[in-house]
């Protein structure tokens, strides 16, 4: 498996002086680390995420944001039992997205499974806004939080988003 900190260190839950001076410097995030770890401890009794790629991984509010290459996600998605062993792993909700992707990219990511119809940026005032169109109608039961998703965009992409529902 690949992290953002040695293997070794994802492995042994210890920090080496090498990734301590990347958390102290800011180049790795404490959810970086929490993630390698946890991921590590997985991998020893599933094989299925033995050659995962962690690129990153960020925390917003108890939500865990995990950058993961795109064959490792379609893996996640494709085995509901896999994406339940890996949340159950984290104390909050994990979001999957893709590692290097564009701001559409990673807002589709974000309501994995439901269709997004648009994504338009508009520019008012100097200011970006940014509005995803979702498909369907939004009720009580809809499976994702758009708020929890604005909040994420907003900290992890500093876009401003509006989120509409094609049916009203």
């Amino acid at each position: 498996m690949i992290f953002p900190i040695c293997g070794f260190d994802a492995k042994n839950a210890v920090l080496c002086p090498q990734c301590e001076a990347k958390v102290e410097t800011g180049e790795l995030t404490k959810a970086d680390v929490e993630a390698s770890i946890t991921l590590a401890k997985i991998a020893k009794s599933n094989k299925e995420i033995e050659n995962f790629s962690l690129y990153s991984c960020r925390e917003f509010q108890g939500n865990f944001i995990i950058a993961l290459a795109k064959n490792d996600i379609m893996k996640i998605r494709q085995s509901r039992t896999l994406y339940r062993l890996i949340q159950d792993q984290f104390k909050e909700k994990i979001w999957l997205v893709e590692a290097d992707e564009t701001d559409k990219k990673f807002i589709e990511d974000l309501f994995f499974p439901t269709k997004i119809l648009a994504i338009n940026a508009v520019w008012s005032g100097g200011i970006q806004k940014t509005k995803a169109v979702v498909s369907g109608k939004w009720t009580i039961k809809f499976p994702i939080d758009t708020k929890k998703v604005i909040e994420i965009v907003k900290n992890a992409r500093n876009l401003d988003i509006e989120i509409v529902f094609e049916d009203k």
